[in-house]
């Protein structure tokens, strides 16, 4: 799960509009949604910066870039251009980034990096790597599991955690431990009750579920401090799991869903699509959460990004875009439309800054690339009966009027008219008509209340005050053929590094893949 927002006390401005300053100092790289255009992105074979044209072709989204040593390469972005033009709509400007950045101006970038002033967006969510080591091998894997030894001593991952706890204008609130399998971590649990005592609020981790299967071992996770798991589930029959992991382990997910439902841990679906093996079993993914909303949260699927050397031609039979993402849930669910219903990670960037203008803290914004994922977010009513959150609220509309009122906000001395100004814009954007049975205006805005403190969605005394929600997102990770600096310089997945930086997520595990200068003399010694 993504968390959209922390906030601190009002100590440095951000920057709110693309083209800006980040409070680093670094002059932010300016969103262009519009088509053509032209970036930076890298050569696959050398992995130089080199110059890319985005352009429309054949009602899809391409980029094509050449170097000078290893020849032109083409790779498809959005197979919808209607899709990728609908959520460059959604932009409402950058986050803050960090007024404390570890490493310079980005003259460099991606190739010196960690992070610098230029980096707009601040850690939405952290990613500590626990190890090397996995209880799989499995033929897609960021981390080569098993083929690296890295694992750090429980004081170098204590040091990690507190650089996160040290990023300003606000401290780092959600952690994630990944690997290989992060369990493996002879002191896993000792490391989770660490993060719960230095006060990170968002505690997950990135797992295969197989240690999760015992429910002790789920009991005394939730004990020491863990909130979900982000469960690798490919599909819903072993066949998916023998091709993608290389061994039978639908019993086992099974098994991890009741050990989670008996400690108390939420999970959140993880499926790695590959177009041809596991596209076809979006929808049933879906149906099987939703047989499991007791415990389940949500579904974030991640198209397969490439690694190695790919001809033009293979990569066109296996990419699978955002836009394939919507169509396909879409089409096996019948839940949301192709394009109506779906919105970048980045919309709750207004309603956050609003938030920040009302109480004087800086807002500390999940303030990604809009083309970097996109989401739905459906209300499920007690019959399972799921409807989107945009048939019933212009969220659109909504964002533009809190957009608006903000700038007032700010100005304004009585907090409380500015309060009342938003409750009365999201009433008016509000369709009780059109919303599942049983949400009211009053349990809607609880439910969001849920959102932003936990409380409603984690206290038991607050059951039936709130209404259900499931969201459904799809994060696509760049690799050296799709490459864009500028996305990378808004990613808000982070990676805390034991060289002491900071590392967007897709600097680290791909193009420059900052993972092997970064762990290999750790796993060397």
């Amino acid at each position: 799960m993504l968390p959209l927002s922390g906030s601190a006390p009002c100590s440095a401005a951000g920057a709110e509009e693309a083209g800006g300053h980040a409070p680093g100092g670094g002059k932010v790289l300016p969103v262009r949604t519009s088509l053509p255009k032209e970036t930076i992105s890298l050569c696959p074979e050398c992995l130089r910066t080199i110059s890319a044209e985005v352009f429309e072709e054949n009602g899809r989204v391409m980029m094509r870039k050449s170097c000078t040593d290893h020849g032109t390469f083409t790779d498809v972005i959005f197979s919808d251009v209607e899709m990728y033009r609908r959520m460059g709509e959604w932009y409402f400007g950058d986050g803050g980034g960090f007024s404390n950045p570890v490493d310079g101006m980005g003259k460099e970038c991606p190739d010196r990096c960690g992070i610098c002033g230029v980096h707009s967006t601040h850690t939405s969510l952290a990613n500590i790597d626990l190890t090397g080591r996995c209880n799989l091998s499995c033929a897609v894997c960021f981390a080569d599991a098993n083929r690296n030894p890295y694992e750090p001593s429980f004081e170098q991952v204590v040091e990690m955690l507190r650089r996160l706890r040290a990023q300003r204008p606000a401290p780092a609130f959600a952690v994630q431990f990944t690997g290989g399998e992060p369990t493996l971590h002879p002191q896993f649990l000792e490391i989770v009750a660490e993060a719960r005592k230095m006060g990170f609020s968002h505690i997950q981790a990135a797992t295969n579920g197989i240690r999760f299967a015992d429910p002790e071992f789920a009991r005394r996770a939730r004990d020491a401090g863990l909130h979900y798991l982000y469960l690798q589930m490919d599909g819903t029959t072993d066949d998916v799991f023998m091709k993608l992991r290389g061994k039978a382990l639908l019993d086992t997910k099974l098994r991890v869903i009741d050990s989670a439902r008996k400690a108390g841990l939420r999970i959140i679906f993880v499926p790695t699509i590959v177009k041809g093996v596991n596209d076809h079993q979006i929808g049933d993914l879906c149906r099987l959460a939703f047989e499991h909303l007791d415990v389940l949260s949500g579904i974030s699927f991640q198209p397969m990004t490439f690694t190695g050397r790919y001809p033009d031609s293979e990569r066109e039979k296996l990419r699978f875009t955002l836009s394939d993402l919507s169509g396909e849930f879409s089409r096996q669910t019948g839940l949301t439309h192709l394009l109506e219903d779906w919105f970048p990670l980045n919309a709750a960037v207004p309603l956050v800054r609003y938030a920040g203008a009302v109480t004087g803290n800086v807002a500390v914004n999940h303030a990604c690339h809009p083309h970097c994922g996109l989401m739905t977010l459906l209300f499920v009513g007690p019959n399972r009966e799921a409807v989107p959150i945009t048939r019933f609220l212009d969220l659109r509309g909504l964002l533009g009027e809190v957009e608006r009122l903000t700038g007032s906000a700010r100005k304004s001395r009585v907090k409380s008219l500015s309060k009342m100004r938003a409750l009365q814009a999201f009433y008016r954007f509000f369709r009780e008509d059109r919303a599942p049975e049983g949400l009211t205006f009053l349990r809607f805005l609880k439910t969001l209340d849920g959102f932003a403190e936990k409380k409603y969605s984690w206290a038991g005394k607050y059951d039936g005050h709130t209404y259900k929600t499931f969201y459904v997102l799809g994060m696509h990770f760049m690799d050296a053929y799709n490459f864009d600096l500028e996305r990378v310089s808004r990613c808000g997945v982070h990676y805390s590094a034991p060289d002491g930086k900071i590392y967007p997520f897709c600097t680290y595990n791909s193009g420059p893949v900052h993972r092997h200068r970064v762990e290999n003399p750790i796993a060397s010694s």
